[in-house]
């Protein structure tokens, strides 16, 4: 029989520790898009991606709490996730900055609601904003995949705070 435990034990490691732990997982890098309610356009990188259900199809992502654009994504009904091609390094940095238009320079075309989905993508996934989970210092934000399509292109990794770069053959 399992039981389990009213709350976590005291932790013996600091929030650096950690992140570094963190670091050590490969992770898929994905940049999340919508569109603002004047028609501008948002997106962010975010490595926290993962598959949920298939049936119904559900994948999920998290954003700080702190993030300024948290107020878009929880209240937008749909946005896409675009999951980076191994030549994408540049675009992921792109939409990780500050830059006030993240969209400058960047191809895209608008998905079946309007949101952009970046061109040279290894995978997007159109999803509605289908539930959201705060937890911690973040929110968790599960979509339903309405739409999605995929390439042959390697996709970009993320390990121990650097990209994995292709190697040529």
């Amino acid at each position: 029989m399992h039981t389990r435990s009213p709350r976590a034990e005291k932790r013996e490691f600091d929030t650096r520790h950690f992140r570094h732990a963190l670091s050590q997982f490969a992770t898929g890098v994905t940049v999340i898009t919508t569109r603002l309610a004047d028609g501008t356009f948002l997106g962010l990188t975010a490595s926290s991606f993962n598959s949920v259900s298939l049936d119904p199809p559900l994948v999920l992502w998290s954003l700080a709490n702190t993030a300024t654009s948290m107020p878009v994504f929880s209240g937008n009904s749909h946005y896409v996730v675009n999951i980076l091609s191994a030549e994408q390094a540049a675009l992921a940095e792109q939409f990780a900055s500050k830059k006030k238009d993240r969209f400058e320079g960047v191809a895209y075309t608008l998905s079946h609601t309007g949101h952009p989905i970046l061109n040279g993508v290894s995978a997007w996934f159109e999803c509605h904003n289908r539930s959201r989970y705060p937890e911690g210092d973040h929110v968790i934000f599960v979509g339903e995949v309405e739409r999605c399509e995929f390439t042959a292109q390697a996709p970009l990794v993320f390990h121990s705070g650097q990209f994995l770069l292709p190697t040529n053959k």
